[in-house]
């Protein structure tokens, strides 16, 4: 707070420092006009010095600066035609700067009320950001966190896509995922299904019927009185991980979204899952059974979770951003150091401009105390069948996870 303090303070001062540039443009042109011939007439030029007001002063600066331009055409005239006062020509331009003086006032009040309503939207938007999606923890566990959210829209911080964690007995919870379609009904839609993983995520439940619980957490609000299902309506990609605290493993669920990826030693693996379940909302059209893949994640490793906000980010030449090889010979072990570098790298590839929102969470399993068992970086699975019975389906899915049936 007290940085940004600072760097508005220095903002104030330079914009003060500016308001001399019109001032003396005005103290010049009036000089060279007063001692110029009877046939050369500087007048005129005056008007440049409350048109460039507006760039750094506000409504209060603007009007002082075109008053003293008509202060300054005025003296031109008396000084230059002291028999007639003021020349008919005189006349008309200041009758000019004085319209173009009230112009520039009325522009800067609306250009200072528009910031302040966009300065209000933004607050929201952050207020809404903290509530909504906050930013991870940088420790959960064992485990070392780095978040970042990148949202498309030049005035909003929050979008559709979305990430939570949860701790539990065994480990660290964690789900990224990205909404259908964007605006508010997008921001609603993640609201919804964070509510409902926060919920779930902290009870005794396998990684299935958590993926079943949020399958239908999906369409709740989309159910009118005397309708049992809404499926197809909406949807939401995501991966659901379980990352174990006492192994070198994690335990995940993939339901249409990009697979994590494995930074080790400056080689990235993309861990696709030989399984993937359905996006969450589609879950009763395809009657999916719900296979929990596994991958290793050793001590000095980085796990990558993204949204497709990353991976389809173009350049100027329509290129998507090929995040594996960007990243390869990446070094960096800390997820704060590697998340700057990551931002940068991507922004530089679309040019400063993201089409679609983005997030991306970086994660480092440190070193501990007890020996961690060695294995290849490659996904294995067990399956974790729903029910056949559809109405122990339908259980499952409307209560919580952890409940009893």
């Amino acid at each position: 707070m007290s940085q940004r303090l600072e760097e508005l303070r220095r903002l104030a001062r330079a914009r003060r420092a500016l308001v001399a540039i019109p001032i003396a443009w005005i103290v010049v042109v009036t000089v060279i006009d007063v001692l110029a011939p009877p046939n050369m007439h500087l007048g005129p030029l005056l008007v440049a010095a409350p048109a460039i007001t507006p760039l750094f002063g506000g409504p209060r600066t603007v009007g002082l600066v075109a008053a003293l331009a008509v202060i300054a055409q005025t003296t031109i005239g008396l000084l230059r035609d002291p028999d007639q006062m003021l020349s008919s020509n005189h006349q008309a331009q200041i009758i000019a700067l004085m319209l173009v003086g009230a112009s520039l006032v009325i522009f800067s009040v609306l250009r200072e009320r528009r910031a302040r309503e966009l300065a209000q939207v933004r607050y929201v938007s952050e207020t809404a950001q903290r509530v909504v999606l906050p930013p991870l923890p940088k420790q959960l566990g064992p485990l070392h966190v780095a978040s970042l959210y990148l949202a498309a829209e030049a005035e909003a911080l929050i979008g559709g896509d979305l990430y939570a964690a949860a701790r539990t007995p065994s480990g660290t919870r964690l789900m990224v995922g990205d909404v259908r379609g964007k605006g508010m009904t997008a921001v609603n839609d993640a609201a919804l299904l964070l509510g409902a993983f926060r919920v779930a995520a902290h009870r005794q439940a396998s990684l299935g019927e958590l993926v079943a619980y949020l399958d239908r957490s999906v369409c709740w609000d989309l159910i009118e009185p005397g309708e049992t299902s809404c499926y197809g309506e909406t949807f939401i990609t995501a991966t659901i991980l379980d990352i174990l605290d006492q192994d070198g493993r994690v335990e995940m669920v993939a339901c249409g979204h990009p697979p994590p990826v494995v930074l080790r030693n400056g080689r990235p693996t993309m861990m696709d899952a030989p399984h993937p379940a359905p996006p969450l909302g589609l879950g009763e059209l395809a009657h999916p059974q719900y296979h929990v893949d596994s991958f290793r994640f050793e001590p000095g490793d980085l796990l990558l979770l993204y949204t497709d906000g990353v991976t389809e980010a173009r350049d100027s030449t329509g290129t998507f951003y090929p995040l594996a090889e960007r990243i390869t010979g990446w070094t960096e072990t800390d997820p704060d150091a590697f998340l700057v570098r990551f931002r940068r790298d991507l922004l530089r590839h679309v040019g400063g401009h993201l089409d679609d929102d983005a997030a991306v969470i970086v994660i480092e399993r440190p070193a501990m105390s007890r020996a961690w068992s060695a294995g290849p970086s490659c996904i294995t699975h067990t399956s974790m069948a729903r029910a056949q019975d559809p109405a122990a389906r339908d259980s499952t899915a409307a209560k919580p996870p952890g409940q009893g049936h």
